[in-house]
């Protein structure tokens, strides 16, 4: 007899803030001809929020801050420069900008759309660093649409 397992229930946790801010720049960077994950964990154990490339496979990481208090206590977005090609901190229309370093991309957004008020500086990764990402992002993109039609499976997986 073939085993049975529940449906598996996703809940994003995430506040609303977190949540609408990343819609929209998901949303401004789809617009944008960008392939777009959420929440990607890189080979360091750390998590990016938005992750997306171009068709050329330039990467560009997101760092989602939705509260003045989320921004300050939270650094580890340091981390993530070396595993993109462009960075971008977005945060609400409500935050205060003026604290921001100068030195990264800036993000505007709201659940329904986002501008780029500061374009990022372009870098460029390490090829054997693009070639894991690249295949970390295809990887997490595949299993994410099988999830989608087989939840069964991904119960059995967890």
């Amino acid at each position: 007899m073939a085993e049975s397992y529940p449906d598996p229930v996703v809940f994003d946790t995430r506040p609303d803030a977190t949540l609408a801010v990343t819609r929209g720049t998901v949303r401004l960077l789809r617009n944008m001809g960008m392939a777009c994950l959420t929440e990607v964990s890189l080979n360091t154990g750390r998590r990016v929020d938005v992750l997306a490339l171009d068709k050329k496979g330039l990467a560009t990481v997101v760092e989602v801050k939705s509260s003045l208090e989320d921004y300050a206590v939270d650094a580890k977005w340091t981390e993530y420069l070396p595993f993109c090609d462009r960075f971008y901190l977005a945060v609400p229309i409500t935050f205060p900008i003026e604290i921001l370093p100068d030195s990264v991309g800036l993000i505007i957004a709201d659940a329904y759309g986002a501008s780029i008020e500061r374009s990022a500086a372009e870098g460029s990764m390490n090829g054997t660093r693009r070639k894991a990402l690249t295949l970390r992002f295809a990887r997490l993109a595949a299993d994410r649409v099988a999830d989608l039609m087989d939840p069964k499976l991904t119960a059995k997986r967890s």
